[in-house]
């Protein structure tokens, strides 16, 4: 029996391959974006009091109405946007489902979607499984900006979507309100579909504020905009993501949604709303900042070179050149086996496996957890 193969990627992902072996070498796991600290009390209590209560059984097909309520409340409060909880707001097990629901909704066989890369691995794999062309174009190093220029070489009549994600990963790099407007006026007067992947706007460091898509009107109308609950609240095993989109958008994606998971984590979705109706959505990005500071500050007693500290999300790139002449995968495989600290090389956010000498290390781990990695990763120095 010949079973189709619907994507061109082969094998098991990088951060499975890296999380084995951190396993197997007893390695401290800066790889994976998952935290090591706990989540809020009150939010472990809520999940208790929902079965306790009998939210135990399927919810609704586009989520509990009280959730769609305290998200719809909660843009209103930081961004100053009005959402349609009823119309525009769907619940997800998680962001990376919403996003390749967002473009089964939308692709035909043949359509072609620009990806900016390096980019989150499951992008490609969701286009082609949907029978159409993902087009890379690469972000510019150090800092990872967008050529403007690039983007709208690469825009053909068959072109039916853009995916983006700031804050970036693998990068930490953040999207300016300029870089918004950018995109408006590339994507002016034709037919091609946002997909903005933001589940991690509430990491964002320095001062610096995050722009959604939301807050474009223009964009906005042509737009999925695609969130987690697991970045900001430190539970990623939940699974619990949303998507937001026009009502026609959220009609198409409802379609595929009823038949791919119906229903969401119903005592989840209850200890998520409640939590956000009681202000449980606290600056996480102050703690965060300290950490990825403290990592900073760690990892400048190594052979590591920091081009560029994170502007947000869980991750800091850094280069290697002055430890190693190996190519990126091999490195940090090397480093997991001789060191005991496992990180994930960048060549696999490309598509052509660019290797620039860079790995990314997660840093949304206790204090204590990144103080022992750096002291192992110290010992490099000789």
């Amino acid at each position: 029996m010949i079973l189709p193969q619907k994507h061109s990627f082969t094998g098991t992902t990088i951060f499975t391959i890296m999380s084995a072996l951190a396993q197997e070498y007893n390695a401290i796991n800066l790889s994976q974006g998952f935290p090591d600290f706990p989540i809020d009390e009150e939010l472990s209590a809520l999940v208790a009091e929902a079965a306790a209560k009998g939210f135990n059984q399927y919810a609704p097909m586009a989520g509990l109405p009280m959730l769609r309520e305290a998200i719809a409340n909660d843009f209103k409060s930081r961004y100053g946007i009005d959402v349609d909880k009823d119309t525009e707001i769907t619940i997800t097990p998680g962001a990376t489902y919403a996003i390749y629901t967002a473009f089964s909704a939308i692709l035909q066989p043949g359509d072609e979607v620009i990806v900016l890369e390096p980019a989150y691995d499951s992008y490609i794999p969701n286009i082609e499984t949907n029978g159409a062309i993902a087009v890379p174009v690469q972000l510019t190093a150090p800092d990872f900006h967008v050529d403007w220029d690039k983007v709208k070489n690469a825009i053909t009549p068959k072109t039916k979507a853009l995916i983006l994600n700031t804050p970036h990963n693998p990068t930490g790099a953040v999207w300016q309100k300029s870089d918004w407007d950018k995109l408006a006026d590339v994507v002016r007067d034709t037919d091609i579909v946002i997909l903005s992947d933001e589940v991690y706007e509430q990491l964002i460091f320095d001062g610096q504020q995050h722009y959604t898509v939301m807050q474009h009107p223009e964009l906005r109308a042509r737009s999925f905009a695609l969130y987690s609950f697991g970045k900001v609240f430190h539970n990623t095993g939940w699974k619990i993501g949303f998507c937001i989109a026009p009502a026609d958008f959220t009609t198409a994606f409802r379609r595929l949604h009823q038949y791919l998971c119906f229903s969401v984590n119903t005592p989840a979705q209850y200890a998520l709303a409640h939590h956000l109706a009681n202000g449980g959505r606290q600056p996480v990005y102050k703690m965060l900042q300290q950490k990825r500071d403290l990592f900073l500050d760690l990892l400048s007693q190594t052979g590591f070179s920091i081009y560029k500290p994170a502007s947000g999300s869980y991750f800091q790139v850094a280069g290697y050149e002055r430890i190693s002449d190996l190519g990126d995968v091999e490195f940090a495989q090397w480093l997991t086996k001789e060191y005991g600290v496992a990180t994930i090389p960048v060549s696999p956010f490309y598509s052509n496996k660019k290797d620039d000498k860079l790995v990314r290390f997660c840093f949304a781990k206790k204090d204590e957890t990144l103080r022992t990695a750096v002291e192992r990763l110290s010992k490099l120095n000789g």
